[in-house]
Protein backbone atom coordinates (compact mmCIF):
# COMPACT_ATOMS: atom_id res chain seq x y z
CA UNK A 1 0.00 0.00 0.00
CA UNK A 2 0.94 3.48 -0.13
CA UNK A 3 0.75 4.69 3.12
CA UNK A 4 1.26 3.19 6.64
CA UNK A 5 -1.07 3.05 9.79
CA UNK A 6 1.61 3.02 12.33
CA UNK A 7 -0.37 5.84 14.22
CA UNK A 8 -3.96 4.48 13.87
CA UNK A 9 -5.58 3.32 17.35
CA UNK A 10 -8.15 0.72 16.91
CA UNK A 11 -8.53 -0.34 20.25
CA UNK A 12 -9.49 -3.25 22.11
CA UNK A 13 -7.82 -2.99 25.65
CA UNK A 14 -9.01 -4.79 29.09
CA UNK A 15 -7.82 -4.12 32.53
CA UNK A 16 -5.39 -5.98 34.17
CA UNK A 17 -6.64 -9.33 36.41
CA UNK A 18 -8.16 -9.20 39.02
CA UNK A 19 -10.95 -6.93 38.61
CA UNK A 20 -14.38 -6.77 40.53
CA UNK A 21 -16.30 -10.11 38.83
CA UNK A 22 -18.61 -8.67 35.47
CA UNK A 23 -22.11 -7.92 36.08
CA UNK A 24 -24.29 -9.80 34.92
CA UNK A 25 -25.72 -8.93 30.77
CA UNK A 26 -29.51 -8.83 30.80
CA UNK A 27 -30.94 -11.67 28.90
CA UNK A 28 -30.16 -11.70 25.10
CA UNK A 29 -27.08 -9.27 25.09
CA UNK A 30 -24.30 -11.62 25.69
CA UNK A 31 -21.31 -11.46 23.40
CA UNK A 32 -21.01 -14.75 23.20
CA UNK A 33 -25.04 -14.58 22.30
CA UNK A 34 -24.17 -12.07 19.51
CA UNK A 35 -21.20 -14.21 17.74
CA UNK A 36 -22.84 -16.92 17.73
CA UNK A 37 -25.28 -15.06 15.43
CA UNK A 38 -22.61 -13.52 13.41
CA UNK A 39 -20.97 -16.76 13.10
CA UNK A 40 -24.19 -18.61 11.33
CA UNK A 41 -24.48 -15.82 8.98
CA UNK A 42 -21.25 -13.87 8.42
CA UNK A 43 -17.62 -14.58 8.97
CA UNK A 44 -16.68 -12.79 11.74
CA UNK A 45 -13.01 -11.88 12.62
CA UNK A 46 -13.17 -11.44 16.57
CA UNK A 47 -9.99 -9.55 17.81
CA UNK A 48 -8.50 -10.02 21.30
CA UNK A 49 -5.56 -10.08 23.39
CA UNK A 50 -3.85 -13.15 25.02
CA UNK A 51 -4.93 -12.92 28.74
CA UNK A 52 -7.21 -10.73 28.77
CA UNK A 53 -11.34 -10.33 28.49
CA UNK A 54 -12.04 -7.48 26.11
CA UNK A 55 -13.23 -8.87 22.53
CA UNK A 56 -13.96 -7.32 19.14
CA UNK A 57 -16.19 -8.67 16.21
CA UNK A 58 -15.45 -7.15 12.92
CA UNK A 59 -17.57 -8.12 9.51
CA UNK A 60 -15.62 -8.32 6.54
CA UNK A 61 -18.42 -9.53 4.95
CA UNK A 62 -20.90 -6.26 6.34
CA UNK A 63 -18.60 -3.64 5.09
CA UNK A 64 -15.57 -3.49 7.41
CA UNK A 65 -17.88 -3.08 10.27
CA UNK A 66 -17.09 -3.60 13.77
CA UNK A 67 -20.35 -5.24 14.92
CA UNK A 68 -19.86 -5.38 18.58
CA UNK A 69 -17.95 -5.51 21.72
CA UNK A 70 -17.42 -6.39 25.25
CA UNK A 71 -15.23 -6.04 28.64
CA UNK A 72 -15.90 -9.59 29.78
CA UNK A 73 -15.26 -11.60 27.49
CA UNK A 74 -17.47 -14.52 26.16
CA UNK A 75 -20.24 -13.86 29.14
CA UNK A 76 -20.02 -10.16 28.96
CA UNK A 77 -22.20 -7.68 27.95
CA UNK A 78 -22.55 -6.99 24.50
CA UNK A 79 -22.24 -3.48 23.61
CA UNK A 80 -23.46 -3.35 19.70
CA UNK A 81 -26.81 -2.70 18.02
CA UNK A 82 -27.03 -5.70 15.69
CA UNK A 83 -29.73 -5.74 12.91
CA UNK A 84 -30.69 -9.14 13.46
CA UNK A 85 -33.86 -9.21 11.17
CA UNK A 86 -31.80 -7.55 8.21
CA UNK A 87 -28.77 -10.04 8.11
CA UNK A 88 -31.20 -12.71 8.61
CA UNK A 89 -32.98 -12.14 5.77
CA UNK A 90 -30.23 -12.25 3.36
CA UNK A 91 -32.29 -9.81 1.11
CA UNK A 92 -30.37 -6.36 -0.19
CA UNK A 93 -32.44 -2.88 0.65
CA UNK A 94 -31.22 -0.20 -1.49
CA UNK A 95 -32.51 2.31 1.15
CA UNK A 96 -29.89 1.29 3.79
CA UNK A 97 -29.15 -2.47 5.00
CA UNK A 98 -29.39 -1.91 8.71
CA UNK A 99 -27.11 -4.40 9.74
CA UNK A 100 -26.24 -2.33 12.93
CA UNK A 101 -22.89 -2.50 14.14
CA UNK A 102 -20.95 -0.02 16.26
CA UNK A 103 -18.55 1.04 13.74
CA UNK A 104 -19.48 1.66 10.40
CA UNK A 105 -17.86 3.40 7.49
CA UNK A 106 -20.07 5.76 5.45
CA UNK A 107 -19.19 8.53 3.02
CA UNK A 108 -21.32 12.07 3.30
CA UNK A 109 -22.94 14.45 2.49
CA UNK A 110 -26.14 12.67 2.94
CA UNK A 111 -28.59 15.79 2.02
CA UNK A 112 -28.07 19.14 -0.73
CA UNK A 113 -26.84 19.62 -4.06
CA UNK A 114 -23.33 17.67 -3.16
CA UNK A 115 -25.31 14.49 -1.78
CA UNK A 116 -24.32 10.98 -2.72
CA UNK A 117 -27.84 9.60 -1.36
CA UNK A 118 -30.19 11.08 -3.39
CA UNK A 119 -30.28 10.77 -7.39
CA UNK A 120 -30.06 13.73 -9.52
CA UNK A 121 -33.49 15.63 -9.38
CA UNK A 122 -34.90 13.76 -6.90
CA UNK A 123 -36.95 15.26 -4.31
CA UNK A 124 -35.31 15.26 -0.76
CA UNK A 125 -37.72 12.49 1.20
CA UNK A 126 -37.30 9.14 2.97
CA UNK A 127 -38.64 7.52 -0.26
CA UNK A 128 -35.61 8.50 -2.44
CA UNK A 129 -33.20 8.13 -0.03
CA UNK A 130 -30.50 5.56 -0.85
CA UNK A 131 -27.57 4.58 1.30
CA UNK A 132 -24.69 4.46 -1.65
CA UNK A 133 -24.47 0.60 -2.85
CA UNK A 134 -20.47 0.40 -2.26
CA UNK A 135 -20.66 1.29 1.25
CA UNK A 136 -24.32 -0.19 1.87
CA UNK A 137 -23.76 -3.97 0.44
CA UNK A 138 -20.76 -6.40 -0.79
CA UNK A 139 -17.50 -7.16 1.28
CA UNK A 140 -14.41 -5.03 2.05
CA UNK A 141 -11.61 -6.80 0.91
CA UNK A 142 -9.62 -7.81 4.08
CA UNK A 143 -5.50 -6.73 3.47
CA UNK A 144 -3.93 -8.25 5.83
CA UNK A 145 -4.92 -10.01 9.50
CA UNK A 146 -3.00 -11.15 12.80
CA UNK A 147 -4.19 -11.72 16.19
CA UNK A 148 -4.48 -7.61 17.05
CA UNK A 149 -5.43 -6.45 13.80
CA UNK A 150 -7.54 -6.30 10.52
CA UNK A 151 -6.94 -3.87 7.78
CA UNK A 152 -9.76 -3.78 4.80
CA UNK A 153 -9.23 -1.58 1.29
CA UNK A 154 -12.36 -1.54 -1.03
CA UNK A 155 -12.50 0.53 -4.29
CA UNK A 156 -15.52 2.89 -5.17
CA UNK A 157 -17.29 4.88 -7.69
CA UNK A 158 -19.46 7.19 -6.49
CA UNK A 159 -21.94 9.93 -8.15
CA UNK A 160 -23.38 13.05 -6.42
CA UNK A 161 -27.05 14.83 -6.96
CA UNK A 162 -25.28 17.52 -9.17
CA UNK A 163 -23.77 14.66 -11.09
CA UNK A 164 -19.85 14.77 -10.28
CA UNK A 165 -18.14 11.21 -10.08
CA UNK A 166 -15.69 10.31 -7.46
CA UNK A 167 -13.24 7.37 -8.21
CA UNK A 168 -11.84 6.42 -4.67
CA UNK A 169 -10.07 3.64 -2.36
CA UNK A 170 -11.10 3.57 0.80
CA UNK A 171 -8.81 1.69 3.69
CA UNK A 172 -9.77 1.43 7.31
CA UNK A 173 -7.81 -0.67 9.74
CA UNK A 174 -8.44 -2.31 13.29
CA UNK A 175 -5.73 -2.52 15.53
CA UNK A 176 -5.37 -3.76 19.03
CA UNK A 177 -3.24 -1.32 21.36
CA UNK A 178 -2.22 -1.50 25.27
CA UNK A 179 -4.31 1.33 28.10
CA UNK A 180 -1.63 3.59 28.16
CA UNK A 181 -2.95 4.20 24.82
CA UNK A 182 -6.03 4.80 25.50
CA UNK A 183 -4.33 7.49 28.74
CA UNK A 184 -2.56 9.01 25.48
CA UNK A 185 -6.36 9.99 24.66
CA UNK A 186 -6.68 12.21 28.14
CA UNK A 187 -8.81 9.14 29.62
CA UNK A 188 -6.66 7.43 32.47
CA UNK A 189 -8.84 4.54 34.05
CA UNK A 190 -9.53 4.37 37.58
CA UNK A 191 -8.97 0.99 39.93
CA UNK A 192 -11.53 -1.32 39.10
CA UNK A 193 -13.15 -0.09 36.10
CA UNK A 194 -13.60 -2.67 33.54
CA UNK A 195 -13.35 -1.34 29.48
CA UNK A 196 -12.89 -2.52 26.37
CA UNK A 197 -11.92 0.34 23.36
CA UNK A 198 -11.47 0.28 20.00
CA UNK A 199 -10.69 3.14 17.30
CA UNK A 200 -10.71 2.65 13.32
CA UNK A 201 -8.30 4.29 11.26
CA UNK A 202 -10.42 5.28 8.11
CA UNK A 203 -8.87 7.03 4.89
CA UNK A 204 -10.02 7.64 1.19
CA UNK A 205 -7.67 8.37 -1.19
CA UNK A 206 -8.55 10.40 -4.65
CA UNK A 207 -8.20 7.71 -7.15
CA UNK A 208 -9.25 9.96 -10.65
CA UNK A 209 -7.71 11.79 -12.90
CA UNK A 210 -9.19 15.15 -11.63
CA UNK A 211 -9.14 17.12 -8.55
CA UNK A 212 -12.17 17.25 -6.12
CA UNK A 213 -13.13 20.81 -5.72
CA UNK A 214 -15.66 22.68 -3.79
CA UNK A 215 -17.43 23.72 -6.76
CA UNK A 216 -18.81 20.24 -8.02
CA UNK A 217 -18.99 18.93 -4.28
CA UNK A 218 -16.36 17.20 -1.85
CA UNK A 219 -16.91 13.93 0.35
CA UNK A 220 -16.45 13.36 3.55
CA UNK A 221 -15.74 10.14 5.84
CA UNK A 222 -18.70 9.48 8.03
CA UNK A 223 -18.32 7.32 10.68
CA UNK A 224 -21.11 6.15 12.60
CA UNK A 225 -21.76 3.62 15.90
CA UNK A 226 -24.84 2.12 16.84
CA UNK A 227 -25.71 0.88 20.13
CA UNK A 228 -28.71 -0.73 22.51
CA UNK A 229 -31.11 1.93 23.30
CA UNK A 230 -32.86 2.29 26.78
CA UNK A 231 -35.18 4.30 28.95
CA UNK A 232 -32.14 5.36 30.89
CA UNK A 233 -29.53 6.23 28.25
CA UNK A 234 -28.68 9.62 28.14
CA UNK A 235 -26.35 10.97 25.55
CA UNK A 236 -23.88 13.89 26.58
CA UNK A 237 -22.18 16.18 24.21
CA UNK A 238 -19.89 18.73 25.10
CA UNK A 239 -18.88 22.10 23.43
CA UNK A 240 -17.48 25.13 22.85
CA UNK A 241 -19.26 28.10 24.99
CA UNK A 242 -19.53 31.23 23.77
CA UNK A 243 -21.78 33.68 21.60
CA UNK A 244 -24.04 32.50 18.84
CA UNK A 245 -22.95 35.64 16.74
CA UNK A 246 -19.18 34.26 16.64
CA UNK A 247 -19.63 30.46 17.30
CA UNK A 248 -22.58 30.07 15.55
CA UNK A 249 -25.76 27.81 17.03
CA UNK A 250 -24.48 25.08 20.00
CA UNK A 251 -26.79 22.68 18.31
CA UNK A 252 -28.51 21.69 15.11
CA UNK A 253 -31.72 19.64 15.98
CA UNK A 254 -33.86 20.85 12.61
CA UNK A 255 -32.57 17.50 10.45
CA UNK A 256 -35.91 15.64 10.89
CA UNK A 257 -37.72 18.38 12.85
CA UNK A 258 -36.98 20.23 15.97
CA UNK A 259 -36.50 18.04 19.02
CA UNK A 260 -39.00 18.05 21.75
CA UNK A 261 -37.49 19.51 25.24
CA UNK A 262 -38.10 16.95 27.15
CA UNK A 263 -35.51 15.32 24.77
CA UNK A 264 -32.97 17.83 23.85
CA UNK A 265 -31.35 19.48 26.75
CA UNK A 266 -28.82 22.43 26.23
CA UNK A 267 -27.07 24.29 28.66
CA UNK A 268 -25.46 26.96 26.67
CA UNK A 269 -23.37 28.41 29.42
CA UNK A 270 -22.12 25.18 30.62
CA UNK A 271 -21.14 24.24 27.37
CA UNK A 272 -22.84 20.58 27.42
CA UNK A 273 -25.84 19.44 25.98
CA UNK A 274 -28.24 15.66 27.14
CA UNK A 275 -30.40 14.09 24.05
CA UNK A 276 -32.17 10.98 24.91
CA UNK A 277 -31.13 7.37 23.92
CA UNK A 278 -34.10 5.74 24.28
CA UNK A 279 -34.91 4.77 20.44
CA UNK A 280 -38.29 5.84 20.95
CA UNK A 281 -38.57 9.43 18.61
CA UNK A 282 -36.82 9.98 15.19
CA UNK A 283 -34.43 12.88 16.15
CA UNK A 284 -30.83 14.12 15.29
CA UNK A 285 -28.84 16.80 15.76
CA UNK A 286 -25.12 18.31 15.09
CA UNK A 287 -22.56 20.25 17.05
CA UNK A 288 -20.27 22.23 14.47
CA UNK A 289 -16.62 22.18 13.82
CA UNK A 290 -16.55 25.73 15.58
CA UNK A 291 -18.36 23.94 18.76
CA UNK A 292 -16.73 20.76 18.48
CA UNK A 293 -15.24 19.20 21.28
CA UNK A 294 -13.23 15.56 20.91
CA UNK A 295 -15.19 14.00 22.92
CA UNK A 296 -18.89 12.83 23.15
CA UNK A 297 -20.51 9.64 24.64
CA UNK A 298 -23.82 8.00 26.66
CA UNK A 299 -24.61 6.76 29.73
CA UNK A 300 -26.99 3.73 30.36
CA UNK A 301 -27.91 3.98 33.63
CA UNK A 302 -29.69 -0.07 33.63
CA UNK A 303 -26.39 -1.70 32.91
CA UNK A 304 -24.06 0.96 34.55
CA UNK A 305 -22.16 1.58 31.56
CA UNK A 306 -20.56 4.35 30.36
CA UNK A 307 -19.52 5.16 26.43
CA UNK A 308 -16.82 7.40 25.29
CA UNK A 309 -16.50 8.33 21.81
CA UNK A 310 -12.95 10.49 21.06
CA UNK A 311 -12.43 11.77 17.53
CA UNK A 312 -10.69 13.55 15.13
CA UNK A 313 -10.97 17.35 15.01
CA UNK A 314 -7.76 18.80 12.53
CA UNK A 315 -7.05 22.38 13.95
CA UNK A 316 -8.52 24.66 11.73
CA UNK A 317 -10.69 23.00 9.49
CA UNK A 318 -14.28 24.61 9.13
CA UNK A 319 -15.55 22.97 5.63
CA UNK A 320 -17.55 20.29 6.77
CA UNK A 321 -20.01 18.36 4.19
CA UNK A 322 -23.99 19.78 4.69
CA UNK A 323 -26.19 16.75 5.47
CA UNK A 324 -29.70 18.54 5.81
CA UNK A 325 -32.08 17.21 3.42
CA UNK A 326 -32.47 20.32 0.70
CA UNK A 327 -30.73 22.55 -1.50
CA UNK A 328 -28.28 24.57 0.64
CA UNK A 329 -27.15 28.07 0.56
CA UNK A 330 -24.02 27.03 2.70
CA UNK A 331 -22.94 23.31 1.25
CA UNK A 332 -19.94 23.39 3.45
CA UNK A 333 -21.01 24.56 7.05
CA UNK A 334 -21.90 20.79 8.22
CA UNK A 335 -21.70 19.38 11.12
CA UNK A 336 -18.59 17.54 12.97
CA UNK A 337 -20.44 15.85 15.67
CA UNK A 338 -24.01 14.05 15.16
CA UNK A 339 -25.98 11.79 17.32
CA UNK A 340 -29.38 10.01 15.88
CA UNK A 341 -32.02 8.59 17.94
CA UNK A 342 -33.93 5.81 16.27
CA UNK A 343 -37.65 5.91 16.49
CA UNK A 344 -40.65 5.65 13.76
CA UNK A 345 -40.59 7.57 10.62
CA UNK A 346 -44.98 8.37 10.79
CA UNK A 347 -47.42 7.17 13.64
CA UNK A 348 -47.31 3.26 13.27
CA UNK A 349 -44.51 2.95 11.65
CA UNK A 350 -41.78 0.71 12.23
CA UNK A 351 -38.40 1.92 13.39
CA UNK A 352 -35.14 1.28 11.46
CA UNK A 353 -33.86 -0.32 14.58
CA UNK A 354 -34.31 0.63 17.37
CA UNK A 355 -30.62 1.66 18.22
CA UNK A 356 -29.11 5.20 19.18
CA UNK A 357 -25.77 6.37 17.23
CA UNK A 358 -22.91 8.53 18.21
CA UNK A 359 -21.50 10.05 14.88
CA UNK A 360 -18.37 11.87 13.43
CA UNK A 361 -17.14 13.16 10.54
CA UNK A 362 -14.02 14.38 8.75
CA UNK A 363 -13.52 17.89 6.93
CA UNK A 364 -14.43 17.80 3.32
CA UNK A 365 -12.03 15.83 1.19
CA UNK A 366 -10.41 18.02 -1.65
CA UNK A 367 -8.08 16.28 -2.66
CA UNK A 368 -5.19 16.00 -5.57
CA UNK A 369 -5.27 12.52 -7.80
CA UNK A 370 -3.69 9.96 -5.33
CA UNK A 371 -3.96 12.39 -1.72
CA UNK A 372 -5.37 10.89 0.70
CA UNK A 373 -7.50 12.01 3.72
CA UNK A 374 -7.85 10.24 7.23
CA UNK A 375 -10.05 10.12 9.88
CA UNK A 376 -9.83 8.62 13.38
CA UNK A 377 -12.53 7.71 15.40
CA UNK A 378 -12.68 6.09 19.38
CA UNK A 379 -15.45 4.41 21.23
CA UNK A 380 -14.39 3.15 24.90
CA UNK A 381 -16.90 1.42 27.03
CA UNK A 382 -16.46 1.45 30.89
CA UNK A 383 -18.19 -0.50 33.66
CA UNK A 384 -17.23 -0.36 37.11
CA UNK A 385 -18.34 1.38 40.30
CA UNK A 386 -20.36 4.41 39.74
CA UNK A 387 -17.44 6.90 41.89
CA UNK A 388 -14.89 6.07 38.82
CA UNK A 389 -17.05 5.57 36.09
CA UNK A 390 -18.37 9.29 37.37
CA UNK A 391 -14.32 10.34 37.20
CA UNK A 392 -13.91 9.77 33.50
CA UNK A 393 -17.54 11.38 32.34
CA UNK A 394 -15.67 14.15 34.52
CA UNK A 395 -12.88 14.17 32.26
CA UNK A 396 -14.29 13.23 29.05
CA UNK A 397 -17.73 14.80 28.80
CA UNK A 398 -17.54 17.79 31.33
CA UNK A 399 -20.07 16.19 33.98
CA UNK A 400 -20.81 13.50 36.41
CA UNK A 401 -23.04 10.82 36.43
CA UNK A 402 -25.57 12.58 38.39
CA UNK A 403 -25.64 15.57 36.08
CA UNK A 404 -26.47 12.74 33.33
CA UNK A 405 -29.03 10.82 35.11
CA UNK A 406 -31.08 14.36 35.79
CA UNK A 407 -30.85 16.15 33.07
CA UNK A 408 -33.73 14.79 30.91
CA UNK A 409 -35.78 14.20 34.46
CA UNK A 410 -34.36 11.05 35.30
CA UNK A 411 -34.80 9.28 38.64
CA UNK A 412 -31.54 7.96 38.94
CA UNK A 413 -28.22 9.21 40.01
CA UNK A 414 -25.25 9.65 42.66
Amino acid sequence: MRFGFGACLVIVVALAAGCARPAKAPEGALFKDDLAFLEAHSKPVVLSRAGGPARVAVSPGLQGRVMTSTADGPDGLSFGWIGREAIASGVNDPHMNSFGGEDRFWLGPEGGQFSIFFKPGDPFDLDHWRTPPPVNEGAFEVVSRAEDRVRFRKIMTLTNYSGTVFDLEADREVRLLGAADVAALGLPVPEGVRMVAYATDNRVTNIGARAWAKETGLLSIWILGMFNPSPGTTIVIPFKPGPEAELGPAVNDAYFGKVPADRLVVRDNEGVLFFSGDGKYRSKIGVSPRRARPFAGSYDAANRALTVVHLTLPEGATDYVNSMWEVQEEPFAGDAVNSYNDGPASPGAKPLGPFYELESSSPAAALAPWKTLAHVHTTMHFLGPEKALDAIARKALGVGLGEIGRALGGRWGT
